[in-house]
């Protein structure tokens, strides 16, 4: 009889865990406006293991580094099955280097200068188009922010941010780049592999991973250890903006 009454204790507390559960997730949906178990936009293998749900989430926006190549990656997939992507406020972005590393540009709009009036651009192309990419030209207000993020979440649509973004489902940054490529003091650029590393408040500690963004025919793959070349140009000293003007003249 006392087996028994554990036994039955013990099921009384798991049920009571599991509700406790639901009734959290419930409360962390309705916060957020966004369903944790909802179909995600596919995206690159390499990047999909570090995304929650493997995938871009409708309605959620990302923080990006200035990583001209990260953002193209991220775009690749879901347009070559069949999303539209609308990428703002980056007149620099090469037709060339979005094509090479898997971007179709047959769904692909860009907006290169929207002006002070980016936020607005945003908010409108995010009322058509399931994917939208904006470099902020200032800081946006919060009410600003609160109002597009529920834009997104009413439209289903995707916000890639290159630049800090309050409320990001996931913060992805880049680090130890090592382009690849030259021999003996000559030769060319053909690929550089870097670290990706994804933050995110739905788990504790952040992902990473090593891969090669973009590799020697321009697209991206996960590193292996028989992929590094033997003679790899590491803490390339330039700024962010001129480092990507060289991975896209590289990528092209």
């Amino acid at each position: 009889m006392e087996v028994v009454m554990r036994d039955s204790t013990i099921l009384s507390d798991v049920r009571a865990d599991l509700e406790a559960v639901h009734r959290l997730r419930a409360q962390m949906e309705k916060a957020q406006g966004l369903r944790l178990d909802a179909p995600v936009l596919p995206t690159h293998p390499a990047l999909a293991e570090l995304l929650p749900g493997g995938g871009l989430r409708p309605g959620a926006a990302y923080s990006l580094p200035s990583s001209t190549s990260l953002l193209l990656a991220l775009l690749a997939r879901p347009s070559q099955e069949g999303s539209w992507c609308g990428v703002i406020g980056m007149p620099e972005l090469g037709a060339e280097a979005a094509e090479r590393i898997g971007v179709d540009l047959e769904r692909l709009v860009m907006v290169p200068d929207p002006g002070e009036r980016w936020l607005a651009v945003a908010a409108t192309v995010a009322d058509v188009l399931p994917i939208v990419a904006v470099r902020p030209q200032g800081r946006p207000m919060g009410t600003e922010v609160s109002r597009l993020a529920a834009r997104l979440r009413d439209r289903g649509a995707v916000l890639l941010v290159q630049g800090p973004w309050p409320q990001a489902e996931a913060t992805l940054t880049v680090s130890e780049p090592e382009w690849s490529g030259l021999g003996d003091g000559f030769g060319y650029l053909a690929g550089r592999a870097l670290t990706v590393t994804a933050s995110s408040r739905r788990w504790p500690v952040p992902r990473k991973s090593r891969m090669l963004l973009p590799a020697a025919d321009g697209t991206v793959s996960t590193l292996r250890e028989s992929d590094r070349q033997s003679a790899p140009i590491t803490s390339i000293d330039r700024s962010g903006t001129e480092r990507e003007h060289l991975e896209v003249r590289a990528a092209g």
